[in-house]
């Protein structure tokens, strides 16, 4: 019986109209459509949920070869619109000179829609080689919730199994990145004593120990040496917040830090350090404690993957990363820490804006560049 096999670009637009705003989320649907798919190309799947309606999909197909597989990952909820209007009803996935518009065209439903095409075609391969392995997630725009819940299942770990080779289909306009920073966001709280605020002088206000606190962390140096391609990690307070009314002295007073790592870099480490800066009127809990990763660009892998790269594209990649974080940052080290490429078919500078698009003839050629990727796995 032959399969049916969607457009990818008609799968994108699927996808588009589930509505996936996290929060709340509610990714249960688009996973069992997915999973419907998947399985009538002769995937098993598994449906792993960590909350009401919060779904995330494994789909795998054992290779007769053994080995490591090749493993493909993307998330399927979106951020909130914004306050703008849209020039285009964000859930109607509406074509327009070569772009396709909605929330998630870019990030990250057309990467989702191309890996899973191409995983669809090259499913009989995959079978008489070394396998493939679909991580589809919940909840990775709010901290990577669902991987981190995928990854405390040993279970869930053994059904992936070992990969040897990674690909994450965030958007990178088809442009492979192979490393990207970590995220160690923090609250710092301080409290104080109330009093009325003509009498500030028999209250403790905890605001003035919050702003001394980021005074002190507007000067903070890391000590570790910089990531020859990432450079630095980098600091940045988000917000701040103390008292209720404004004649009274505040007891209670926070802000929010939002410190983006380099791969090697001990979150652990770096939590005593800021402990020891901030001092004992502080206190400090961590919010999102994620990973960067790097993958040298002399592995063989990275080296095959711009090498196709460059059929598709017609300029032969050089060494890059990215700032933001991923799934990979949950997910890497527990599948067997391959090496991992961030790639897919989605505009970068498109993830979060109003009127997201994506360019319709970048998820055809990630669909072929995956296809690619997939059958010289099988071969190799």
């Amino acid at each position: 019986m032959s399969i049916k096999i969607p457009d990818p670009v008609a799968l994108t637009q699927d996808l588009i109209r589930f509505n996936t705003i996290n929060p709340p989320g509610n990714e249960d649907e688009i996973c069992g459509f997915l999973e419907e798919l998947l399985l009538s190309a002769g995937f098993e799947c598994k449906s792993v949920d960590f909350a009401p309606r919060r779904r995330s999909l494994i789909a795998r197909i054992v290779g007769e070869r053994g080995g490591p597989n090749i493993c493909f990952t993307g998330h399927v909820d979106v951020v909130p619109l914004g306050g703008r209007s849209w020039q285009y009803d964000p859930f109607s996935a509406q074509i327009h000179d070569g772009k396709l518009y909605g929330r998630g065209s870019s990030d990250m439903k057309s990467g989702v829609a191309a890996m899973v095409v191409a995983a669809m075609k090259t499913a009989s391969q995959a079978k008489a080689g070394h396998g493939i392995s679909l991580i589809i997630t919940a909840g990775e725009e709010t901290g990577c919730e669902g991987a981190f819940h995928l990854i405390a299942q040993k279970e869930v770990i053994d059904y992936i199994g070992t990969a040897g080779c990674f690909v994450v289909a965030e958007p990178t306009a088809n442009e492979p990145l192979i490393g990207h920073k970590g995220a160690y966001w923090l609250r710092a709280k301080a409290s104080g004593i109330t009093a009325h605020g003509s009498m500030p002088e028999r209250g403790e206000n905890a605001f003035y120990k919050i702003a001394r606190g980021a005074l002190e962390l507007e000067k903070f140096q890391f000590d570790n040496p910089p990531h020859p391609l990432m450079g630095q990690a980098t600091l940045n307070i988000g917000t701040a917040k103390a008292g209720i009314n404004i004649n009274s002295v505040p007891d209670a007073a926070e802000m929010t830090l939002d410190i983006r790592s380099i791969p090697g870099q001990s979150h652990q480490h770096l939590f005593g350090c800021l402990c020891k800066v901030l001092g004992p009127q502080i206190t400090l809990e961590p919010i999102i404690d994620v990973q960067g990763f790097f993958t040298p660009s002399s592995d063989p892998w990275i080296q095959h993957v711009y090498a196709r790269c460059n059929e598709i594209n017609g300029v032969m990649p050089t060494e890059k990363t990215v700032a933001f974080f991923s799934d990979a940052s949950a997910l890497k080290t527990v599948i067997g820490d391959p090496p991992t490429v961030v790639l897919g078919p989605g505009q970068p500078e498109m993830a979060h804006q109003t009127d997201e698009f994506c360019y319709v003839q970048k998820i055809s050629e990630a669909t072929t560049l995956f296809e690619h990727l997939i059958n010289d796995w099988q071969s190799n």
